[in-house]
């Protein structure tokens, strides 16, 4: 109950949280102090609304999606069932949303803390994780999707030729920006870790994070990770054919298979 009390609220004040410390952050800026801008203040004060509302969406799009990402991969058994519950009342993954935001703020308050040039150096960092993942995924619809890429000129080039050329996009980036970054000098503290830039050590540092966590969860529930690759039947875009089974149905199939 009082989880629940909580994620009542845990969204609102996570939100409010961040935009107290976007407000910190605009008085400490030239414009911020007093509000006085060329303009005058009405503009200066504008100019703050427009700000803090960018900030908002933002608060919103680092909670929201990883929560969302994280109910997903728990119904599918990839993670803690834990993170896959759904609120009675609000119909919300609230746990994931909560742990979701309570980890971003610790790690923004706790980098801005210790060292606000470590903070921009993991965020060109989550650049590179963002370009691999989406790159990933660009591919895994061409490949989800094959079997309907000839049936019409728009499946192939919309399902087919557009996510595959994000992907391959995204990847070349992905190497372009892994290079640059390898250099400390092109971070934003210009420091040398293990004489590579930071960026690239903190990307590569939460992907053995990830890959060990992984390693964890195989062992720990490893129905789906025994669960055999699906494709789309030809036919499904236009109804002609059933979708695959859930992931997770699949998933719980195993399961009563290994008891």
């Amino acid at each position: 109950m009082a989880l629940e009390r909580l994620s009542e609220r845990g969204r609102a004040l996570l939100v409010l949280l961040l935009l107290g410390l976007g407000v910190v952050e605009l008085i400490s800026l030239p414009f911020g102090g007093g509000l006085g801008l060329p303009q005058g203040i009405l503009l200066g004060i504008l100019l703050i609304i427009a700000v803090l509302s960018s900030a908002a969406a933002s608060t919103q799009t680092t909670i929201l999606p990883t929560a969302r990402t994280t109910l997903s991969m728990a119904r599918a058994h990839a993670m803690p069932h834990s993170l896959g519950k759904i609120h009675p009342r609000y119909l919300t993954p609230h746990i994931s949303t909560i742990i979701m935001g309570a980890l971003s703020i610790a790690w923004y308050v706790g980098l801005t803390i210790v060292s606000e040039d470590i903070l921009f150096d993991s965020l060109a960092a989550l650049g590179l994780m963002i370009a691999f993942y989406i790159g990933i995924t660009g591919f895994a619809c061409t490949i989800y999707y094959r079997r309907e890429l000839t049936r019409s000129v728009k499946n192939f080039f919309f399902i087919g030729v557009g996510p595959s050329l994000g992907g391959a996009i995204l990847f070349f980036l992905l190497i372009k920006n892994g290079i640059e970054l390898a250099d400390p000098a092109n971070s934003e503290s210009g420091n040398s870790w293990f004489g590579i830039g930071p960026p690239l050590v903190i990307a590569v540092f939460f992907l053995f994070l990830g890959i060990f966590l992984m390693v964890i969860q195989w062992r720990k529930v490893p129905e789906f990770f025994k669960l055999r690759p699906q494709v789309v039947p030809a036919g499904f875009l236009e109804g002609e054919a059933a979708p695959p089974p859930p992931v997770a149905d699949q998933a719980a199939e195993i399961e009563e298979e290994i008891r």
